[in-house]
């Protein structure tokens, strides 16, 4: 079964690149509008211009950086405005810091907070109504192989990610039977601009997945008659992730730790 997503209306946060234009240009192919939503406008035209040159679809570009306070009610505001309701949300933006925390840009720090976990349960917050009244919806919210264990030089990534693995897996169970499908995406390790920001140190080693693949598993996943909460992208990952949810906090994070040294010394 393909999940029909013709006539809908889907918000895609971090469109500009990677992993979010990919859903978009996805979406896009199997019938839904689009919501795309970045910092980077002159990047946002182009995909808009090329997704609906090439599946016919209406696609409204809004720039916005959601580490800014107010971001999720701004975009709120703009599509009740234009008499917009969305059917699909995919909470994707998000961005990472590395290294010690001692040291680390308190400012920075908090970005990375407001950018991954507090416009991704303000948004969520603002539209999950609109999704479930649709009685089609989709929500789906990136998450990370970060989110199985403490990550040691990517703590308060670790930490946010952790965050929204939890909370969607328990909206998973508050919507279960109402039409509304919930997802985390766990991608690993992907060919995207993660490492520009996070630097080559973020990286643990193993082969990089494409965002046509995190994508196509995402799709793939929601396309099932009774979709899990999670899904990891790829079956390395997803022993990683049983693995990672069987074995002591202590043995995890010490393996976590070795890696990220390991990685900090080869960069």
């Amino acid at each position: 079964m393909t999940f029909d997503h013709r006539g809908g209306l889907t918000l895609v946060t971090g469109a500009s690149a990677g992993i979010g234009a990919e859903f978009a240009r996805r979406l896009a192919g199997r019938g839904s509008d689009l919501v795309i939503v970045a910092r980077r406008e002159d990047r946002l035209k182009v995909l808009a211009a090329e997704i609906e040159a090439a599946h016919g679809v209406a696609v409204t570009v809004l720039p916005c950086d959601l580490a800014d306070p107010g971001a999720a009610a701004y975009l709120a505001g703009e599509l009740r405005g234009r008499g917009l309701r969305l059917t699909g949300l995919v909470n994707n933006a998000g961005f990472a810091t590395s290294g010690p925390f001692v040291g680390e840009d308190a400012a920075r720090l908090r970005a990375e907070i407001a950018v991954d976990v507090v416009a991704m349960v303000e948004l969520t917050s603002a539209f999950i109504n609109d999704l479930d009244a649709s009685g089609r919806g989709v929500l789906v919210n990136v998450a990370s192989m970060a989110a199985y264990t403490p990550v040691p030089r990517m703590a308060v990534y670790g930490a946010a990610k952790a965050f929204v693995l939890s909370f969607t897996e328990a909206l998973w169970q508050e919507h279960r039977g109402t039409g509304l499908r919930v997802l985390a995406l766990s991608p690993g390790a992907t060919r995207t601009e993660f490492f520009d920001i996070a630097g080559p140190q973020a990286a643990t080693g193993g082969r990089l997945h494409t965002p046509d693949r995190v994508v196509e598993t995402a799709l793939r996943t929601l396309d099932r008659r009774d979709p899990p909460p999670s899904i990891a992208v790829g079956r390395t990952n997803r022993l990683m992730a049983t693995l990672g949810r069987l074995a002591s906090r202590r043995r995890s994070v010490m393996l976590m730790g070795a890696l990220t040294a390991r990685s900090a010394n080869s960069g």
